[in-house]
């Protein structure tokens, strides 16, 4: 009986710590699915296992011995393709919007955007605060205007509201009376002028609390994750007017402004709780004025570049180096002495422009900076390129420099302004990956970011990018395959092959299969289900 009752109590004390560890495992095997690996190969299997947050096994694998906590998914015979990753956007200026942000960015009328809001107030507290700041235009809408007052009434008749973005601003009467109580004159109909948005933005700003900021930061992660988006490249934010110690570093009350020193916190919080369900890659936004660049150089002196861990680290400078000032025909002066600086600390960099002018001109210095210290291996690039040439393109191939495209433009494009140039970036073997801009000029959605490559088609269904269009294939690849170069991790993310991060998405339909997923059906994909680290951070499966 000592004997029975002994073995018992071990086999308890055994099976205790598994049983308690199962909760946090990061152990799964999937099985019936069309998993594209985007592996060089293109490799397509029907299963996979995941073990400590890793892939251990890509197709069938014989004689697997896995942890007791492993899970088995049935996929479905869904289609399944990497962690979608952003290289270029600010879902920490996203996470730190006041109030409880809602996307509208897929919205085609005004009743889609009512549905999207009476939604979103089902999933906050009552009377409280609902905002929409960005990533929207009129365009997109079939009325081609905004809401009105007694539409956005009957949409949300609980909860203040303010919308912002490529067409106005507009509020409810819950709203109205909010700021009208702060003093922001709002019109009968809802309107809010242009020169009173950001009075009514730091109104907003002024009675947020760090736990809404944390929350707005889960619900960012959240919304990315729905997607298949499991990780961002975050390229900072503006200097707020006002934050301490900038030593006349460029200042703007913007949209997209925040304290440098601060925004970052919620996290940091976020990941110190093990709350991080999305992987956050950081670019030091600085745009320093004075010929020394000082906050870049403390910048660079205080900090180590690819510092973290797999969920949050330092990845680069971005995208600015310094103040970006193009008046008059001016070029920012102190501009190669930063990027001399960022390259002898070895430090990744990618930089904002929107012209061809802008476009030779950081070509010629990235050429300056690679005559002292070679860049190929620190791996430079120029984002957003949407006037890009040959000639600018070859050059910066010469010296081991990429490109990271982004279609913004899909909002507010017009056939004559209707860039970047995918298909001549793509032929000319430049290092290319894709990202969006998102948080205030352009959409998070990766799968409406890649309708306009393949399409060359805006928000509202106009052609504007017309012989620059890329296949299905070539899309994903550079939202997947591509991306990891620009954090010097290719060899951790973007495919799905044993020994990298465990991150990926099973889709709402096969967006390989243009019969049964048309060109116009791909701004509707989204993901089933979501997996960062080996757990699954969104199930709208089971």
């Amino acid at each position: 009986m000592r004997l029975i009752i002994g073995l018992v109590l071990a086999a308890i004390a055994w099976a205790a710590p598994v049983f308690a560890d199962c909760a946090t495992a990061r152990d799964l095997k999937l099985v019936n699915g069309k998993i594209y690996t985007m592996d060089k190969k293109n490799t397509i299997v029907s299963e996979l296992t995941i073990q400590g947050g890793r892939f251990e096994a890509v197709g069938k694998a014989s004689n697997q011995r896995l942890n007791p906590c492993t899970k088995t998914i049935n996929l479905g015979g869904r289609t399944v393709v990497p962690g979608l990753i952003d290289n270029h956007n600010h879902i920490v200026l996203l996470g730190m919007r006041p109030g409880h942000d809602v996307r509208i960015e897929t919205a085609a009328s005004i009743a889609e955007i009512q549905a999207i809001l009476g939604a979103r107030a089902k999933t906050v507290p009552a009377g409280a605060f609902i905002t929409t700041l960005g990533d929207w235009n009129i365009k997109q809408f079939a009325e081609k205007r905004l809401p009105t007052l007694a539409e956005l009434d009957q949409a949300l008749p609980g909860n203040p509201y303010l919308m912002n973005g490529g067409g106005g601003t507009v509020t409810n009467s819950r709203g109205k009376a909010f700021f009208e109580g702060k003093g922001v004159m709002v019109s009968p109909t809802g309107v809010i002028a242009n020169q009173s948005f950001l009075p009514a933005l730091n109104a907003l700003r002024a009675v947020q609390t760090f736990a809404d900021m944390k929350q707005g930061t889960l619900d960012a992660m959240a919304y990315l994750d729905s997607m298949g988006l499991t990780t961002s490249v975050d390229m900072g934010a503006f200097a707020l007017p006002g934050s301490p110690d900038l030593q006349d570093e460029a200042a703007a009350d913007t949209v997209e402004s925040l304290n440098p020193w601060t925004m970052y916190d919620a996290f940091l919080a976020l990941h110190r709780e093990n709350k991080m369900t999305h992987r956050l890659r950081i670019f030091i936004l600085t745009q320093d004025t004075r010929p020394d660049v000082p906050i870049l150089k403390q910048r660079m002196l205080n900090a180590f570049p690819d510092f973290g861990d797999d969920m949050l680290k330092l990845s680069g400078v971005g995208e600015f180096a310094a103040a970006w000032r193009f008046q008059g025909g001016a070029t920012p002066a102190n501009y190669e002495t930063a990027l001399q600086l960022v390259a002898q600390h070895g430090w990744a960099f990618q930089q904002h422009t929107l012209s061809l002018n802008e476009d030779k001109f950081t070509t010629s210095t990235f050429e300056k900076v690679n005559a002292v210290t070679p860049i190929a291996n620190l791996h430079w690039s120029i984002g957003h390129v949407p006037k890009i040439d040959q000639p600018t393109l070859d050059r910066l191939k010469a010296i081991g420099a990429g490109v990271a495209v982004h279609g913004w433009l899909y909002l507010s494009g017009t056939p004559t302004n209707g860039g970047p140039p995918f298909r001549t970036i793509v032929d000319s073997g430049i290092h290319v990956g894709a990202g969006s801009d998102a948080a205030a000029v352009s959409v998070f959605d990766p799968w409406l970011e890649i309708y306009y490559m393949v399409t060359g088609k805006n928000s509202a269904g106009e052609l504007i990018n017309p012989g620059q269009q890329l296949t299905r294939m070539e899309a994903i690849r550079l939202y997947t395959a591509e991306n990891g170069w620009y954090t010097h991790e290719e060899d951790g993310l973007g495919t799905i092959e044993p020994g990298k991060l465990a991150d990926l998405a099973a889709l709402t339909d096969d967006y390989f299969d243009a019969k049964k997923v048309p060109d116009e059906a791909l701004k509707k994909l989204k993901s089933a289900l979501t997996i960062v680290d080996g757990k699954v951070v969104y199930d709208a499966i089971h």
